[in-house]
């Protein structure tokens, strides 16, 4: 067992000076995990395209294209400004799924069950891995904090910050399902477009809120590349120390105190 890996006393209560802290990292964790507020709009903007143009014209190829056309102005535009784009680029490959599978059947429906199908999935994840002693927000927002996997071993209270965490996202994402599926069986394209365009933010702001309560509450996380750094830097320290005793000897030996000094 490594000195990273080894447990830690539990504790589920942050000192007074570090509750601060603990909340304003957790703040700036979970805004860089999940994108922020341009995340949200770049995941909203093209499906509110699609249903609203859908909504105007029934005309599933203008829809789909006008929706595909954005999420790609969206990522030229982080592009240009060296943003970060893998939240841009998710939401490219998801329209492109949905355009591809609603092309291929021709209902326009179904423009929205690539995303249906990877949020169902998304929700079970949540849940499996919570239920394996993994829980999936750990995974997610580990390197985010520096801590890797740390906490499953020594961090236990915040170990459990991301069961319950994982929790959170794994039921809201099933009730999201259990909103949508009927919808898309039963009701009609306009329908469950407005429906899943005013499901998209809410649910995330309450599981995001939930995760940042839980966290700000859990012991701060163990910044392991810290503790690393230190290591190698202690053992850069201890070679160089060694070699200066080394050097004496390899010269013939160090001189006596008092010989071949000059009166």
């Amino acid at each position: 067992m490594t000195s990273l890996d080894k447990p830690t006393e539990d504790t589920d209560q942050t000192t007074p000076g570090q509750s601060g802290d603990a909340r304003a990292v957790t703040e700036a964790a979970l805004f860089e995990a999940f994108g922020g507020v341009r995340g949200m709009v770049e995941t909203v903007v093209p499906g509110l395209l699609f249903v609203a143009i859908f909504t105007v014209n029934k005309d599933l190829h203008l829809s789909a294209i006008a929706a595909l056309a954005v999420s790609l102005v969206l990522v030229v535009v982080r592009l240009v400004r060296k943003d970060t784009v893998k939240h841009a680029f998710s939401g490219v490959f998801g329209v492109a799924f949905g355009v591809v599978f609603a092309m291929f059947t021709g209902n326009a429906k179904d423009f929205y069950l690539p995303g249906m199908l990877y949020t169902l999935g998304l929700a079970l994840a949540y849940i499996v891995t919570t239920l394996a002693g993994v829980p999936l927000i750990g995974l997610i927002l580990g390197p985010v904090f520096r801590e890797n996997l740390s906490w499953r071993t020594r961090n236990p209270g915040r170990k459990k910050a991301y069961a319950k965490s994982s929790w959170a996202w794994g039921l809201i994402l099933l009730a999201k399902c259990a909103i949508l599926f009927p919808l898309y069986w039963w009701s009609d394209t306009t329908r469950l477009g407005w429906v899943l365009v005013a499901l998209k933010i809410p649910p995330f702001l309450l599981a995001v809120w939930l995760t940042w309560v839980f966290l700000a509450k859990a012991p701060a996380p163990i910044d392991v590349f810290a503790e690393m750094e230190a290591q190698e830097e202690a053992e850069k320290a201890e070679k160089a120390e060694k070699e200066r005793r080394a050097a004496p000897a390899a010269e013939g030996g160090e001189p006596e105190p008092g010989r071949h000094r000059k009166v």
